[in-house]
């Protein structure tokens, strides 16, 4: 069947398969293309969506790609980075200023067919450093943040020209955070380019079983089962398209699991019908002997991927089934963050991605059936395969399980300009009547599509919780080399914080099995488990005015397709319960609660 089709050129920004997915929403089919191919690759398409990107439109960067795309007669909308450049080919100008990270209001100048349908004044989610601050002559201003209008950066939110319709957005329209922008998506490719929907997941079921047919031929499919959403739908897709007998699974016990997770796995696999050749290996001393004395945790991912890869191997000639081709669940987010498209930079290197998996991937040797679609269409697809609800709607466990939730050190504070900072960021804190410490660790994050390796800082104070987001967001846009903020839970704030050496070991793993184990139960107990998308646990070697050895962070999350996140509230019964329970453990120094959004903080903290 012939669809409809609208054309994303994917500038590297974090989003670009985001937006796909949001036209795919409105059943028009979104194909990704890159901004150098030619001309004639666009003239099929009924509009063209300019993705954001890394790069700063204000300096010129990365602005020598096909812009014969405007000379096209179809409309045209670009976001963020795609905005500036529009505007800037048209007569208008982009400064490097006017930053802005997380939700603000639009306000809507006008009615207009973009916005039809929506109030005047819409949540929106902004992640730019640089912005527009003038138009050509056949250009209007549609729209600014609420920062505006006298403030020149923050107006021109959104332009637009339907003479030559061409239009802009600084914000992020394809993000959940932005409340209606699936709204303003849709306008665009039903209305103003006349696109008929017909795309749907029965379509992809359906092109997916026909391409694993494709690909694996004659062969079979050994594919890594770790029980979670991913591979298990995975699983199914290739049982439908190959039978049960041309796919051989194995679940890893790779040490960094969850409590009691293993044979929960198992278990779960064995009822959906996928046991017929399933096999175990429990690899724990495998993998912690590989990460003994590692830090990094760039390295740790690498080494992760790399041993699941060699047990894999390993397991594959015991079973004589080496000539197998390799399935992985691969979904999207574990590609662009680790900087899997032409242009996007490294934000993490997921354990599916490292050198020697892209290496079997450039062979012809993985099949990755669901490596374009976000959380929410494996699920749907899920569904659309029979996967009972509570299997699907698990909460997400990262690949290198624990691994990326207990953080590592060697005892030595990497913090350059220390008493600069901590005066920063507690002068920012106190605009909110709150106190402020930077921690003397580092997390991964992500700033306007890059990836930052900043400080968290640790908020203490009483403020109804809407305050205290609002506090973070603050502190956050105020001060520079910090990328988290979390809320102390503990009774004052910390004055001395020393930084121990620790790796990962089992006893360190077993405690914060023990306490992630605590956090579950009560998301269940309280009845916010299913409202809660992800809650990972954090452990942080840090020793808290000379008591216990490890900082407990606990990051509940809403996200939908973890491009993006916003944090979660828990109840004061809850955090209660978790300040009785986890605070009298040993070796626990302190708790502390994630307000952290993505951006400007990745999920993980590592």
């Amino acid at each position: 069947m012939n669809h409809d089709a609208i054309a994303v050129i994917d500038f590297g920004g974090q989003y670009a398969h985001l937006i796909a997915t949001k036209v795919r929403r409105s059943e028009v089919l979104a194909e990704i293309l890159q901004p150098d191919d030619p001309t004639e690759m666009f003239e099929k398409y009924k509009g063209i969506i300019i993705s954001g990107s890394p790069s700063l439109a204000s300096h010129g960067e990365d602005s020598m790609y096909n812009k014969e795309i405007y000379d096209l007669k179809i409309p045209i909308l670009g976001f963020c980075f795609g905005h500036q450049e529009i505007a800037k080919h048209y007569g208008g100008k982009v400064i490097h200023g006017g930053r802005e990270w997380g939700h603000t209001d639009l306000e809507i100048l006008r009615s207009h067919p973009i916005f039809d349908g929506l109030d005047s004044v819409q949540q929106v989610w902004m992640s730019h450093f640089d912005s527009v601050v003038e138009v050509g002559p056949e250009f209007e201003e549609l729209a600014y943040s609420s920062m505006g209008p006298g403030t020149a950066e923050h107006r021109f939110a959104a332009i637009g020209s339907d003479s030559l319709r061409r239009y802009g957005f600084q914000f992020h329209p394809e993000v959940d955070d932005t409340t209606n922008g699936d709204k303003m998506i849709a306008n665009f490719v039903l209305d103003i380019c006349g696109c008929k929907p017909s795309w749907t997941m029965e379509n992809y079921i359906g092109e997916q079983v026909g391409a694993i047919e494709k690909q694996v031929g004659d062969k079979s499919v050994f594919l890594l089962a770790s029980g979670g959403v991913d591979s298990t739908v995975a699983a199914k897709l290739f049982a439908q398209a190959l039978g049960s007998q041309r796919l051989e699974l194995l679940h890893v016990d790779n040490g960094m699991m969850r409590k009691d997770e293993s044979r929960k796995v198992m278990a779960l696999l064995a009822d959906l019908g996928l046991d017929s050749n399933l096999h175990f290996v429990d690899a724990t001393s495998d993998f912690l002997d590989a990460l003994a004395g590692v830090t990094d945790p760039e390295k740790k991912r690498s080494i992760i991927g790399q041993t699941f890869v060699d047990v894999f191997q390993r397991e594959a000639i015991k079973l004589g089934i080496e000539g197998h081709l390799l399935g992985q669940g691969t979904i999207y987010p574990d590609t662009i963050e680790t900087g899997g498209t032409k242009r996007a930079d490294t934000i993490k290197t997921h354990h599916n991605r490292v050198p020697i998996i892209e290496k079997m991937i450039a062979q012809g040797k993985v099949v990755e059936p669901l490596a374009d679609l976000y959380k929410v269409e494996v699920r749907e697809l899920g569904e659309k395969l029979g996967i009972p609800h509570d299997a699907l709607w698990r909460h997400p466990f990262p690949g290198p399980g624990l691994g990326v939730r207990l953080l590592c050190s060697d005892g030595k504070p990497e913090n350059p300009g220390a008493d600069q900072l901590a005066e920063e960021v507690s002068d920012a804190a106190r605009e909110y009547g709150l106190e402020a410490v930077a921690l003397p660790i580092r997390s991964v994050g992500v700033k306007a599509d890059l990836r930052s390796y900043e400080h968290p800082v640790m908020l203490h104070g009483k403020l109804r919780y809407e305050k205290l987001l609002e506090a973070s967001s603050g502190v956050l846009k105020d001060v520079s080399g910090i990328n988290r903020c979390v809320w102390n839970l503990g009774q004052t704030l910390p004055r001395k914080m020393r930084l121990l050496a620790a790796y990962m070991t089992k006893d360190r793993l077993d405690l914060l099995r023990e306490v992630d184990a605590i956090v579950m139960e009560a998301l269940e107990r309280h009845g916010v488990y299913d409202s809660i998308w992800q809650c990972p646990t954090v452990l942080a070697p840090l020793e808290i005015d000379g008591k216990g050895r490890e900082l407990v962070i606990v990051r509940p999350i809403h996200s939908e397709r973890a491009m993006t996140a916003t944090a979660a509230r828990l109840s004061s019964e809850l955090i209660a319960e978790l300040r009785q329970e986890i605070l009298d453990i040993e070796n626990v120094s302190g708790l502390a609660l994630d307000l952290t959004s993505k951006p400007p903080g990745t999920i993980e903290w590592e």
